[in-house]
């Protein structure tokens, strides 16, 4: 009796023990797996990185039968993916299960991250030209491989080009990186070059006529004329050349500039650079009879330098001075030019030149340098033949009213032209005298332009008379001194004689 109680205990306690003991438990399981959700753990260590560095993003999922995280794919229910964020970035898991899915998210924090798109500068220098001229296009790019140039050509991340447009023109550079492009342009703008045309009228004269010189231009803002000055773009100014001449003229535009030149010719034959000339000779002259008396000469004194470098224009202007005692004494330099006592080779020995000669002209720049005390300056064309005296003779007759004289041959005395004479002090001064012998040997008397301004003189003489073995053609050049004859000096430079 007492047995079989002890097997029924036994009995009762092996048939509560075997289901805790979890006997045939496998069946109990799959069917807990089929009704619960499922769950999942994402981490990331480190949560935080600088840019560049990597980190471990780790999971672990329950009731799940994979794991997907958006864009890197599906992975088993636990485990881990080593990921490198360029920004701060936010990984999310999903746990995918029969029973559901679980999400589960970590941010993953990135320091020291700043913007990898390409960023480019561009510009063009000079960024205004003329037509054909060149400009250089330069560039730097960041984030970036290469630079294109739309028209241009393909290029490094920085650089530079040459273009040489015609037209203005807006060049755009592309730069293009990992992260994408970006644009820049400049613009380059041409201007049209500037044009000139010179003409003279009439551009064949004699020496000492007036000429005309003319100018059109396009694109230009002024016309320098060297020897003349700066004008307008479009205009005219007067010249008297005395001998053949070229003139050039220079039209400046915004960025350029264009030339131009036309020739005068001048009829006869030209001796220039006469006051650097050998062969003067300096005569002092005395009231009242004025005849001429060598050096030393009592009660006027007078001195010549040449080769003076300032003030000059050609840099070998020459100097004269007057000094002495004697109230209006004067001194006469001559230069024997032609015929008896040449100094230019001109001996006209056979007596066939001068016959022929009608037409003379005196053109100088003369600098004076106190006219306060200055009584007259003179320029004189002598000629001498067949026993006939032709004195062209000129004067400023600076103290006796500022007005020009010319000598009267026969009567042997100055006349007023009643034109004025008004000269400029510390300056160059030019002088330009036009002259003709007659064909019955009177003189005429034609114009003297003084500082670019014509007189018409228009006055006839008849000839004096002289020894009939004097033959040539001589220059003077003279100062006369004033009442209490005190000294004073003027230069003289780019002196030419023109004859025909």
């Amino acid at each position: 009796m007492r047995y079989f109680l002890c097997i029924s205990s036994f009995s009762l306690l092996f048939a509560v023990l075997i289901p805790a003991l979890g006997c045939g438990g496998g069946s109990s399981a799959t069917q807990n797996n089929s009704t619960q959700a499922p769950a999942i753990t994402l981490k990331a260590q480190p949560s935080t990185v600088a840019s560049g560095a990597s980190t471990m993003l780790s999971w672990n999922a329950s009731n799940a039968s994979s794991v997907s995280i958006s864009g890197y794919g599906t992975f088993p229910v636990s485990g881990s993916l080593k990921v490198t964020p360029t920004a701060t970035t936010t990984y999310t898991a999903s746990a995918i299960g029969s029973a559901g899915k679980a999400q589960s998210s970590t941010t993953v924090s990135v320091t020291g991250t700043s913007s990898q798109k390409p960023t480019i500068s561009f510009s063009a220098q000079p960024a205004s030209v003329v037509a054909g001229a060149s400009t250089v296009l330069t560039w730097a790019a960041t984030n970036a491989t290469s630079v294109s140039i739309a028209g241009v050509g393909n290029y490094g991340a920085s650089g530079s080009v040459t273009v040489s447009p015609n037209a203005t023109i807006t060049y755009t550079a592309t730069a293009t990186g990992p992260e994408g492009t970006v644009a820049s342009s400049t613009t380059v703008t041409v201007d049209p070059n500037p044009t000139i045309s010179l003409s003279a009228q009439p551009d064949t004269i004699d020496s000492g006529q007036t000429v005309t010189l003319s100018w059109t231009t396009s694109n230009a803002n002024s016309v320098a004329i060297p020897g003349l000055g700066t004008f307008p773009a479009n205009g005219s100014t007067q010249v008297n050349p005395s001998t053949s001449t070229t003139y050039s003229a220079t039209a400046q535009g915004a960025v350029g500039t264009a030339e131009a030149s036309t020739t005068v010719k001048v009829n006869g034959t030209s001796l220039s650079h006469l006051q650097a000339s050998g062969g003067w000779e300096g005569w002092g002259e005395l009231p009242p009879d004025y005849n001429t008396c060598a050096y030393p000469c009592p009660g006027v004194t007078w001195g010549m330098t040449q080769g003076i470098k300032s003030p000059s224009l050609s840099g070998d202007a020459t100097e004269f001075n007057i000094g002495g005692t004697t109230s209006y004494a004067d001194v006469l330099w001559n230069n024997h030019l032609i015929g008896q006592g040449t100094s230019q080779g001109l001996p006209d020995s056979n007596h066939t030149l001068l016959p022929t000669l009608h037409n003379f002209t005196y053109d100088a720049y003369f600098y004076p340098t106190n006219l306060g005390i200055t009584q007259a300056l003179e320029f004189d064309i002598n000629m001498y033949f067949d026993g006939l005296s032709l004195i062209w003779g000129h004067q400023c007759n600076v103290l006796g009213g500022n007005v020009w004289d010319i000598w009267d041959n026969v009567n042997k005395q100055w006349v007023s032209s009643g034109v004025a004479c008004h000269l400029k002090n510390n300056a160059w001064n030019h002088v330009t005298i036009q002259v003709q012998r007659e064909s019955d040997n009177w003189l005429l008397f034609q114009s003297i332009t003084l500082n670019g301004v014509t007189s018409t003189i228009n006055r006839y003489y008849a000839p004096g008379s002289v020894s009939g073995n004097w033959w040539g053609i001589t220059v003077n050049y003279q100062m006369d001194g004033n009442h209490d004859q005190a000294a004073y000096s003027a230069y003289l430079d780019n002196f030419t004689f023109t004859y025909w």
